[in-house]
C-alpha cells in the first residue's frame, strides 16, 4: 500500500545551527514565508532566509542563509514561536513567560504606556488562525495558564497584549488549539470543545495527558485532529462530531501535521503518513531524534534536536502516476478526486479525465471490462484510443493519433494479449459490446466514421448477428475500407446494404442477383430473391426497377409480379404508368395475368380496355385448358370459374366483341349465356341454358344473376320468361302432368321454389289444364301467402299513412298555440245557437262547434273526419 509521497530535504544543518557547541538542543521553530526562526535550549533565537532551489530534473532543495541570532537573557529554553507577520512580531514563550520580539532584528518589544506586552504563568499558547476580531493589526491568541484552570484569550498588538475573555475550564488545561470561537483542549483526562463566546462545552472523549502527550492540532475551519487512545488520530468538529475516519498511527506519536490529502505523524524514530481518504498508511520515512513536527500554511517542517528539516510533498500527478504504475487504480482515483479541493476546477477536471482513462486501460488489461468501461465513460475517452489498440480496425483515411503521452503501455492487442487467442476474442467482444453503447452518443461526435467502420468490421469478422441492424440504420462506415473487409468474409448481402446506403443500388442488385444465382456464396438471407423484388419493389430509380425486374420475372412471375403490384405509391415514389407496364409484360403473360387481376380486381380501376384485356385473357386459358389432351379438368374449372365470375361482375368489358371470340367455340355455352345476358338478349341466354345446356339450376341461377340489381316487376318478368320456355320446350301431352317430361319438372321445381315471384293468375292461365293442384301445391300455398301478405302489408301502410297525417294535424294545432274563447254570446257555426257549456270541438281553422254539433256531422259525413278534439276553453 506503500506510495512515495513526500521527501525529506535538509533545511538547517547542524553545523549552521550550532557550529561547535554540542550541548545546544532545538526546543522550537516557526516559518513565516522564506524566514525560519529557530529557538534553542540555550535561550536563543536564529533567523535564517530559507531559499527553495530546483535541480534540472525537478528535485527541491533548500539554500540556508543565517542573518541573525539573539541572546533573550532567561537562561531558560525558548518554548514556543510564533510569528505575527502582520505586526512584524514575533510571539516568544520563554520560562513561563509570553513576551514580544521584532521580526528583524529580535529585540524585545518594550510595553507601550498604559499597557502591558508580557503575560506570566503561561504554561502553552496558540495563535488563532480564524480570528473573530476585523482587524487585520491584531492577533487573537489563546493562553493557559500554570496556576488557574482558565483558557485566557488575549489580543496582540504591535507593543502590547490586551486580556479579552477568560474560561474557566473543569481541570487543568495542557494543550490548546483556537478556531473563531471555538477551544479545542486537552485536559488531564478528556479532551473538550468550548465556545468562549456562549460558554457551550462538549465533551468528546477520555485521554490520560500523563501517559503520553496528548495532541491538539487545528486542520481546516472549526475542525481539529487529536490523538486519541489506542494509538488513533481522531478528527473532530466545533459540534463535537467527526466527518471523517480515523487514521491508525503510533502509540507513541509526539506531534502531528496535515498537509492534505495526508495526515503526517512523528514519533521517535519515523515519519508516518496516513490518507485522509482511506486512512492507509503510505509512507514510511526513518527519522532519528526526531523532536518537532509543524505545518506552516502548506509547508512541514521537522526538526530533531540538532537539525531541521522540511517534508516536501512530490507533485500530486507524480504520486497517481505511481501509484497507476503499481495497477492501484481504486487508491489513484480516490487521491485524485481527494485533491480536488487543492486543484483548480479546469485543471483539476483535465487531471481526472486522464487518470479515469489511464484506469480504464489498466482494468482493460486485466480484463476487468466493466470497470474498464465505467472507467472510460466518466473519463469521457476519446474512443479511437480503444479501437487503435485492435490492428486495421480504423480506416486508412482516419487522422487520429494516440494520446502523448500515452494513456497506457500496450503496443497493440497482440501485445495485450502475448498470443492468447481467447483474451483476443474477449477483448473483440468488449469492443463490440462498448463501441454498440456509445455510437449514438456525444462521445463519438468527430469520429462517428471511425467508430462506425470499426464495428462493421468486428461485426464481420465475428459473424455477428448486428451487421445487418448496422448497416440498415444510418452510418458512417467507410466505403473504400469496407467493402474489401466483406468480402473478406463473404458478406456479399451486407456489402449491397452497403451499397445501397451509400446510394449506389445498381452496384448493390447486381451483387445480390450473383448470391442468387449461385456466383456467390452467401447464406446470410435465403429469401433473397423475394427481398430482391421487395427493393425493387420500393426503389424509387424507374431506371434500375425496368433494368432488373426481368431478371425477377423470368426467375419466378408470380413473385417478380411484385415490383409492380406491390409498389407503394408516395411522394418519394415514381408513378407506375399501367400501359407502359402493361407493353412491358407482354412476353410474360402469366405476369401481364397477374398485374391485370391486380389493377382490375384490386385497384378497381374503371378502364374498359383493362377489362376487356383481362377477359380475353382469361379465355385464352380456358381455351387453351380445352385443346389440352388431356385436359386437366382441375384447372379448367379454376380457370373457367374465373372467366365467368369476371363476366358476371364486370360491366366494363366489351361484350359483343368477347362474344364473338366464343362463337366458334361450342364447349363455352354457359359463357355465351352470360354475355346475352349482359346485352339483354336474355331469351337467348335462356335459350342456350335450357336448351343447349339442359342446365336448368344454371338458367335460375341467371335470372336472380340478371335481376339482381333491378327491381321486383324485372325479376318476375324474366322468371315468366323462363316458365315460358320450359312450358314451350315440350308441348302437354297425355299423362304428362302425372308422370311428367324432363320440362315440365323443372317448371314446377321452379314454381314451387321462387312461387312468391310469379304472377299466380298469369301462370295458373299459362298452365296446361291436365296439372293437378297437388303437383302446384307448394306454389300455391307460397302465392296465397304471398297475396295475403302483400294485401296486410299494404293496410298496415295505409294505417301508418292515415296514424302520421292525425299525427302531423295534432302537431299544427298544437304549435298554433291559440286559445279557443267561446261565451254565451258566440253561436256554433253548425246550429248558430250560442254556447252555454265551456265544452267545444274545433274545426279546421279554429273554429268552435258544439260537441254533438260535431258529432252528428261525422255522422253525415264519414270521409270527412279531419276534426281535431280540443280541450281549449276561456
Amino acid at each position: 500500500m506503500s506510495v512515495k509521497a513526500f521527501e525529506l530535504v535538509p533545511a538547517v544543518e547542524r553545523d549552521l545551527l550550532m557550529g561547535d557547541k554540542a550541548r545546544i538542543n532545538i526546543e522550537c521553530i516557526e516559518c513565516c514565508g522564506k524566514h525560519l526562526y529557530v529557538g534553542t535550549n540555550d535561550c536563543f533565537i536564529h533567523h535564517f532566509l530559507l531559499d527553495e532551489v530546483a535541480s534540472s530534473k525537478g528535485k527541491l532543495s533548500y539554500s540556508t542563509q543565517k542573518l541573525l541570532h539573539k541572546y533573550l537573557g532567561l537562561k531558560k529554553p525558548v518554548a514556543e514561536l510564533r510569528a505575527a507577520s502582520a505586526l512584524e512580531r514575533l510571539i516568544v514563550l520563554c520560562d513561563g513567560m509570553v513576551f514580544l520580539v521584532d521580526m528583524v532584528t529580535l529585540e524585545s518589544v518594550p510595553s507601550a504606556a498604559g499597557g502591558g506586552a508580557k503575560i506570566r504563568g503561561v504554561t502553552a499558547f496558540c495563535v488563532n488562525e480564524n480570528p473573530v476580531n476585523g482587524d487585520p493589526f491584531c492577533v487573537e491568541m489563546g493562553v493557559l495558564s500554570s496556576k488557574r484552570r482558565t483558557v485566557q484569550v488575549y489580543m496582540v498588538y504591535e507593543d502590547r497584549v490586551q486580556l479579552v475573555k477568560e474560561v474557566n475550564t473543569p481541570e487543568q488545561p495542557c494543550a490548546v488549539s483556537i478556531d473563531g470561537y471555538f477551544l479545542c483542549l486537552a485536559l488531564t483526562t478528556q479532551y473538550v470543545i468550548l465556545n468562549y463566546n456562549t460558554g457551550a462545552s462538549q465533551e468528546l472523549f477520555p485521554y490520560n495527558s500523563e501517559e503520553r502527550r496528548p495532541i491538539v492540532k487545528r486542520i481546516s475551519r472549526e475542525e481539529f485532529l487529536l490523538a486519541a487512545p489506542g494509538g488513533l488520530g481522531m478528527f473532530a468538529n466545533s459540534e463535537g462530531a467527526s466527518q471523517r475516519a480515523p487514521v491508525n498511527w503510533s502509540e507513541s506519536v509526539i506531534a502531528a501535521a496535515v498537509c492534505f490529502p495526508y495526515v503526517v505523524a512523528l514519533d521517535e524514530n519515523f515519519v508516518t503518513i496516513h490518507s485522509m481518504l482511506d486512512q492507509q498508511l503510505k509512507q514510511t520515512l526513518s527519522f532519528r531524534d526526531g523532536r518537532l513536527l509543524q505545518d506552516f500554511e502548506g509547508k512541514v517542517m521537522l526538526a530533531s534536536t540538532k537539525s531541521v528539516y522540511v517534508l516536501v510533498p512530490l507533485p500530486l500527478e507524480r504520486q497517481i502516476q505511481d501509484l497507476l504504475a503499481g495497477h492501484r487504480v481504486e487508491e489513484a482515483l480516490v487521491l485524485t478526486e481527494g485533491a480536488q479541493r487543492n486543484i483548480p476546477k479546469d485543471k483539476f477536471q483535465i487531471l481526472h479525465r486522464r487518470i479515469l482513462q489511464q484506469a480504464g486501460f489498466i482494468k482493460f488489461g486485466q480484463l476487468q471490462f466493466l470497470e474498464a468501461k465505467e472507467h472510460f465513460r466518466k473519463g469521457e475517452l476519446d474512443v479511437r484510443e480503444l479501437i487503435s489498440l485492435y490492428p486495421l480496425l480504423l480506416p486508412a483515411s482516419s487522422s487520429f493519433m494516440r494520446c502523448h503521452p500515452p494513456l497506457h503501455e500496450f503496443a497493440d492487442l497482440n501485445h495485450l494479449a502475448q498470443g492468447d487467442q481467447e483474451k483476443v476474442l474477449r477483448c473483440k467482444k468488449f469492443l463490440i459490446s462498448y463501441l454498440g453503447e456509445v455510437r449514438s452518443t456525444d462521445v463519438v461526435n468527430g469520429c462517428r466514421d471511425d467508430v462506425d467502420t470499426a464495428l462493421l468490421k468486428l461485426y464481420a469478422e465475428q459473424d455477428h448477428d448486428s451487421l445487418l441492424d448496422l448497416l440498415a440504420s444510418d452510418n458512417s462506415c467507410v466505403l473504400t475500407d469496407s467493402v474489401p473487409w466483406l468480402e473478406k468474409y463473404h458478406k456479399y448481402f451486407a456489402l449491397g446494404l452497403l451499397y445501397h446506403f451509400n446510394g449506389q443500388d445498381a452496384a448493390a442488385l447486381k451483387l445480390w442477383i450473383r448470391i442468387v444465382d449461385g456466383e456467390l456464396q452467401d447464406s446470410t438471407r435465403s429469401d433473397l430473391y423475394e427481398y430482391i423484388v421487395d427493393f425493387l419493389c420500393c426503389s424509387s430509380s424507374m431506371e434500375i426497377v425496368w433494368k432488373y425486374a426481368d431478371w425477377a420475372l423470368q426467375k419466378d412471375p408470380t413473385t417478380g409480379i411484385r415490383i409492380f403490384t406491390k409498389r407503394p405509391v408516395g411522394k418519394d415514389r415514381s408513378e407506375v404508368n399501367p400501359d407502359e407496364v402493361i407493353a412491358y409484360l407482354g412476353k410474360h403473360s402469366q405476369a401481364l395475368l397477374l398485374y391485370l387481376e391486380h389493377l382490375v380486381l384490386e385497384r378497381k380501376m374503371q378502364k374498359e380496355k383493362f377489362h376487356t384485356h383481362l377477359v380475353v385473357l382469361y379465355l385464352d386459358r380456358v381455351r387453351l385448358l380445352l385443346s389440352e389432351s388431356p385436359t386437366d379438368e382441375g384447372q379448367l374449372t379454376r380457370a373457367r370459374e374465373k372467366l365467368q365470375a369476371m363476366l358476371r361482375e364486370s360491366n366494363l368489358y366489351r361484350v359483343q366483341f368477347v362474344l364473338g371470340k366464343m362463337e366458334s367455340c361450342d364447349k363455352l355455352l354457359l359463357e355465351r349465356a352470360t354475355l346475352h345476358g349482359k346485352l339483354e338478349e336474355h331469351d337467348k341466354a335462356l335459350h342456350i341454358l335450357v336448351h343447349k345446356l339442359r342446365d336448368f339450376p344454371s338458367a335460375e341461377a341467371f335470372c336472380i344473376w340478371a335481376s339482381s340489381s333491378r327491381d321486383p316487376a324485372y325479376r318476375q318478368r324474366l322468371f315468366h320468361l323462363l316458365l315460358g320456355v320450359y312450358l314451350d320446350g315440350s308441348p302437354p301431352g297425355k299423362g304428362q302432368a302425372a308422370g311428367g317430361g324432363e320440362m315440365e319438372m323443372a317448371a314446377v321445381d321452379l314454381l314451387n321454389r321462387h312461387g312468391e315471384v310469379f304472377d299466380a293468375v298469369r301462370v295458373l292461365r299459362m298452365l296446361p289444364e291436365s296439372w293437378s293442384l297437388q303437383l302446384l301445391r307448394p306454389f300455391l300455398n307460397r302465392a296465397i301467402r304471398a297475396s295475403m301478405h302483400a294485401g296486410r302489408t299494404s293496410q298496415i301502410a295505409l294505417g301508418l299513412a292515415r296514424s302520421e297525417n292525425v299525427q302531423l294535424l295534432h302537431d299544427r294545432l298544437k304549435e298554433r298555440r291559440k286559445p279557443i274563447v267561446v261565451s254565451e254570446k258566440k253561436g256554433c257555426h253548425l246550429c248558430h245557437n250560442t254556447f252555454s257549456e265551456p265544452s267545444v270541438v274545433c274545426l279546421p281553422g279554429g273554429v268552435p262547434v258544439h260537441v254533438h254539433c260535431a258529432a252528428q256531422r261525422v255522422r253525415d259525413s264519414p270521409t270527412k273526419r279531419q276534426l281535431a278534439n280540443s280541450g281549449n276553453h276561456t
